[in-house]
This record gives C-alpha cells, structure tokens and sequence, in this order.
C-alpha cells in the first residue's frame, strides 16, 4: 500500500471520528512491506480516555497484531501531525517513519511547534514525511471545528 492510499484509508477513518463526535484524526499502521497492519481513529469522548488519539489507538492495535512492541521498520500514516504525547509513543514503538496531512501549528511535535521525532538528543528518531493531502485533511479539520462554533 502506498503512503497516499494509506492517507486515504486515514481520512475516512478521521470521517468516522467526526460523526461520532470526535476531531477527526485517522491513523493507518503499514509493516515494513507496505502492508496495513493495524488502524485507529480519535476515541477520547467515547471512551473518557484522555490517550485516545487516533495514533495512539493504531500503535496499541499494531503491538497486538505485530505480537510486539517493537515496530522497527513500520511507518504510521496520520491524518493530523502528532501531539508530545503521540510523538512519544512513536519514538517508544519505533517506529521508522511517520506521514502526515495537516501540520498542527498549535501543538505539532514533528516539525510545526516541536520536533520531538527527529530530536538528536534522544536515542530513537523518526522519517517524517509533513503534508500529505494536507488540503483535504485541514478541510476535515475545519469543518468539524466551523460545525461547533
């Protein structure tokens, strides 16, 4: 599967957080030969769990079908740049790459605000690969948002 079909599997994902009243990020895991392994979406309101973001969601869901938490070598495709807490979690799994749509100016941690993935000074770093159907992600976005003020 290639990146730009991943992103596309993310953002029907990040639709479906949207009708159920979450903002809407999609998140698609790929094993090191492209393949999905595993995919999350936005969850915290359902589940009052404050870690349920979508990549968090599909990085719990990669461990259990990869049977490890080592993910060396997978690439996590996200409709929205990863929160510190995500990034995190991405250095932890490790993750080899990271691709995403819509660069969050607010609280990005993988190039906007911060740049936790490629940060020198900590033993684990990520690819990042920013801006993959940026526009259709940021739509999303800011419609969800536009549909609550």
């Amino acid at each position: 599967m290639t990146d730009d079909t991943a992103m596309g599997r993310a953002l029907a994902l990040a639709a479906e957080a949207a009708v159920a009243g979450e903002i809407p990020v999609g998140a698609v895991v790929l094993d090191p030969r492209g393949r999905p392994i595993a995919e999350g979406r936005n969850n915290r309101e359902e589940t009052t769990d404050p870690t349920g973001h979508a990549e968090i969601v599909a990085l719990r869901a990669a461990a259990a079908a990869h049977g490890s938490w080592n993910l060396t070598g997978c690439t996590l495709v996200v409709t929205m740049e990863p929160c510190v807490m995500c990034a995190g979690a991405i250095l932890q799994s490790r993750l080899a790459r990271v691709v995403f749509g819509a660069w969050d100016e607010k609280a990005g941690a993988a190039g906007s605000l911060y740049d936790v993935l490629r940060d020198r000074r900590l033993p684990y770093r990520a690819e990042v690969v920013g801006g993959l159907r940026e526009a259709e992600a940021v739509t999303q976005l800011r419609a969800f948002f536009a549909e609550r003020r």
